[in-house]
């Protein structure tokens, strides 16, 4: 019978949504949108050393990404030597493979490689709610069905925690920020063995 409280109190705690797990405070915002700034030049490159560990394996080369319109973003991942392993581009709602390796030409692969670089170049999303913790702002937002939450520390996004089912699942971490270019980037899945490390070249 003791330990019936301390259950209920899990119960409580796995049922939280990610504010209420992390103690959030709601407030009110006059914000309509919250801005990633990473790779909105349409006259930049957008070049990075790349490794991506996908289950048992890693690839490792050279990630380009380039803003080429208004919400059209083309990511294209080679090896070092130059040959593709794949090659994404997104325009608007729409999502094109141009080239993937056959090992990773599978549906549940494309569909997580897809979600995570969306989230990375979408650039304005509507704000749905607005929390505080300590010095950061937190913006609730929705990308693919999916509940996101980006943090800012003094204006710059240093996070976006992308959950589902009120559960934390990929972590997106921006640091060595300089003129609106993120030096270094990690994607960090936390229910699968997939994780994505940037750094600028």
């Amino acid at each position: 019978m003791r330990y019936l409280p301390i259950s209920l109190l899990l119960l409580v705690w796995a049922c939280a949504s990610y504010p209420e797990r992390n103690d959030f405070q709601l407030v009110e915002t006059s914000n309509a949108t919250v801005t990633n700034p990473y790779f909105s030049n349409l006259d930049k490159d957008y070049v990075y050393k790349a490794d991506i560990d996908l289950y048992k394996k890693t690839f490792s080369g050279i990630l380009v990404l380039k803003k080429l319109g208004v919400r059209h973003h083309r990511v294209v991942f080679t090896t070092e030597l130059g040959n593709t392993i794949f090659d994404f581009s997104f325009w608007d709602d729409d999502f094109i493979v141009n080239h993937i390796l056959p090992e990773m030409n599978k549906k549940i692969v494309i569909n997580l490689l897809k979600r995570d670089f969306r989230t990375l170049v979408t650039e304005n999303v509507s704000i749905l709610n607005t929390f505080t913790s300590q010095d950061e702002f937190i913006f609730e937002t929705e990308i693919d069905e999916r509940v996101n939450y980006y943090h800012t520390v003094a204006g710059n996004l240093e996070k976006i925690v992308q959950t589902k089912n009120r559960k934390k699942k990929v972590a997106f971490i921006f640091s060595a920020v300089h003129a609106e270019v993120a030096k270094n980037i990690q994607i960090l899945h936390h229910n699968i063995k997939l994780s994505i490390r940037l750094k600028a070249i």
